[in-house]
């Protein structure tokens, strides 16, 4: 997290972009070693791929960025074509193969297109507070008060009060960012970002656990020791992404 902020703050947004590109290069290996585990030079050649999505808002050209996603999406589509492992599994392989790109560099590319937006730094910590407030304070609510159960089918232990709870603790960030470091932030902004981000931050963890739990694992991996993969630290971030981004451009006047 130290080093996070740091380049965040100083850093520039070609490295961030860089630090991302890290991100999610080894997610795309988490979720391939998660959905397709046998698939390893796939595995390999995805992760290198589509983490160029992360360096698509360098180019400046909305037409060069569909031709990019596009020509990812028919060049592993032909990869996965004449390389069948089995004609039963094809389709669904190629499905898991695909969604990994949307889900991990796309969704992270949005975190480049809001540092490249005015006041884009405040907008990242902003990100930063929501989900880690609401997680805080979800798991403290939840411990305390929790009794109706959010969605066991997916994630047994998160309750209805916890998710509340940490709707609130985002409210939280948010205010604090508006009274900190973002005095541009309205009390609208706050509070429409608390409860969209948040809810929106809840659903990509419920996400998360959902695939987790189809796919038959505790944790998407284990290269953060005591808190499982690179995927189980950014599962509300993924989600989170893009809603502020497009929250951004589209209402907030600053």
């Amino acid at each position: 997290m130290p080093i996070v902020i740091l380049i965040v703050l100083k850093g520039g947004t070609l490295l961030f972009a860089c630090l991302l590109a890290l991100f999610s290069a080894a997610g795309i290996v988490e979720f391939y070693r998660m959905a397709l585990p046998e698939r390893k030079v796939e595995q390999w050649l995805a992760a290198i791929a589509g983490t160029s999505l992360i360096f698509l808002p360098f180019a400046g050209n909305d037409k060069l960025s569909i031709a990019a996603i596009g020509l990812l999406f028919v060049g592993f589509s032909l990869l996965f074509l004449f390389r069948i492992r089995s004609i039963e599994t094809a389709a669904q392989e190629s499905a898991f193969a695909l969604l990994a790109f949307l889900y991990v560099p796309f969704l992270l590319m949005h975190l480049v297109l809001l540092r490249l937006t005015p006041f884009g730094i405040e907008w990242l910590f902003v990100i930063m507070l929501i989900v880690m407030t609401n997680d805080s304070a979800a798991y403290y609510t939840g411990s305390a008060f929790g009794k109706h159960r959010l969605y066991p089918l997916v994630s047994p232990k998160k309750s209805v009060e916890g998710a509340i709870g940490g709707l609130f603790g985002s409210l939280g960030g948010t205010l604090l960012a508006k009274f900190t470091f973002f005095p541009q932030l309205s009390f609208t902004d706050a509070v429409a970002t608390a409860v969209v981000v948040g809810v929106v931050g809840q659903a990509g963890d419920l996400f998360e656990s959902l695939l987790k739990r189809s796919f038959g694992v505790k944790d998407s991996g284990t290269i953060i020791p005591g808190h499982g993969g690179v995927l189980d630290r950014l599962d509300s971030i993924l989600f989170a992404a893009p809603v502020t981004y497009y929250y951004v451009l589209f209402f907030f006047r600053g």
